[in-house]
């Protein structure tokens, strides 16, 4: 599982509430075995963007076009993809490194 840092909330309420979901969120995939994995915003914006200090429209606008959807997204869905893409890319990332290191690229 894949999930963004908290790096701010707008009120004590809003921090709260976003804690608790994430930590259900993550004791929900910790009981059932799966890896857990956080991603800063900014690394998620450099991933998607190319820029750490990119805005929510051009995360917006690269996830519409990486992922060729057409409809509207919410700015939440787009987040939620933004972190699914940013993880896809660290995997394959670390993937490729734990093949040079038994020997080179090709196995």
């Amino acid at each position: 599982m894949a999930i963004e840092q908290v790096f701010m909330a707008k009120n004590a309420s809003s921090a709260l509430k976003l804690g608790q979901a994430r930590g259900a969120a993550i004791c929900a995939c910790v009981v059932a075995g799966l890896p857990v994995f956080e991603y800063a915003p900014r690394a998620i914006k450099q991933a998607v963007v190319g820029s750490g200090s990119a805005d929510k429209d051009q995360v917006q606008h690269m996830i519409k076009h990486i992922l060729q959807i057409k409809d509207r997204l919410t700015s939440d869905q787009s987040d939620a993809l933004a972190v699914a893409i940013s993880h896809a890319h660290a995997n394959s990332t670390l993937l490729l490194l734990a093949r040079s290191s038994k020997g080179g690229w090709g196995r």
